[in-house]
């Protein structure tokens, strides 16, 4: 798959999707899958235009959602899905001020070279999101336009908003259901201040780039360190016990594994939740509550074999 940052005048045609993709949830999976498919009836690339940061993060950086997923994650989730050609789009103040035609003209023909774009049917672009579908039909004088019906499950519209909620609830299976697997999140283990260690449970610790959507204390599968995933409890929130202020850190302790693994790319998947996070009196009140919540975990995983 080919990644390319900003825009450059097309040299060659390709068939398009828009959007953030936040999560690449079962709505957008039914998206891309209609893209490959359109894509390769009309023998043309099947290329992404997304955006980095999202465009709530640039209008509004105070009150955006978390993130879903990370840029890293969106593109191996593209490309697992048959996409050929990403462009990532930074959401900057020339971005956001383009008029819809200007948008049309600028980036769908001129830059992109479109000739066929599926959005959805909410779909809305330019300058104040004064641009819709109906505009876009209307300049299509070089292109085609396809619009996604909504993805629900049950009576609910699949969207990434919806997951958020799920998660922060800890519906995790509701999330997982509505993602199409697991809610993950990845990194790199990070060297850590070893107060899990001193307690008994030394932990592989990932720094987050941007808030999480949830919280709290939970049975998890990690992927990346064999070819088998392993099962922990993780701990993702603020450690209220350690320290006053500190930022959001995702914290795993791996069950029967002592390597070192400073450096490693791990995915995290969150499965069940145990509890919200808590503020304990001292360090041995919370050293027996993670032994409680590791033998919760461990019996967890003892009812799924």
């Amino acid at each position: 798959m080919q990644v390319f940052r900003g825009f450059t005048p097309a040299s060659h045609h390709v068939a398009l999707t828009i959007g953030n993709f936040d999560g690449v949830h079962r709505g957008h999976q039914a998206m891309l899958a209609r893209l490959v498919e359109a894509a390769e009836d009309l023998a043309l690339p099947p290329t992404v235009l997304t955006f980095d940061p999202h465009p709530r993060e640039f209008f509004a950086p105070g009150s955006a959602p978390p993130r879903l997923s990370t840029l890293r994650d969106k593109l191996e989730m593209f490309s697992a899905l048959g996409v050929a050609r990403v462009h990532i789009a930074r959401f900057d103040a020339g971005l956001a001020g383009l008029t819809a035609p200007e948008f049309i003209d600028r980036v769908l023909v001129r830059s992109l070279g479109a000739r066929w774009i599926l959005v959805g049917e909410d779909f809305r672009f330019g300058r104040g999101r004064t641009g819709d579908l109906a505009l876009l039909r209307a300049s299509g004088r070089s292109f085609s336009v396809e619009t996604m019906p909504t993805v629900t499950l049950g009576a609910q519209r699949i969207s990434s908003t919806a997951i958020r909620e799920a998660l922060a609830k800890g519906d995790l299976e509701r999330a997982a259901e509505m993602l199409g697997r697991p809610y993950a999140i990845s990194g790199h283990v990070a060297h850590g201040e070893k107060l899990g260690r001193s307690l008994g449970f030394p932990t592989a610790n990932v720094r987050l780039q941007h808030k999480p959507p949830l919280s709290g204390i939970f049975a998890v599968r990690v992927r990346g360190l064999s070819d088998e995933p392993r099962i922990g409890a993780a701990s993702l929130g603020v450690r209220p016990t350690v320290k006053a202020g500190a930022r959001p850190l995702l914290e795993v302790f791996i069950f029967d594994f002592e390597q070192a693994i400073y450096g490693r790319r791990i995915r995290v998947q969150f499965l069940h939740k145990l509890r919200d996070e808590e503020r304990f009196a001292d360090l041995d009140t919370l050293a027996q509550q993670i032994r409680a919540d590791v033998a919760s975990v461990r019996e967890y995983f003892s009812t799924r074999n």
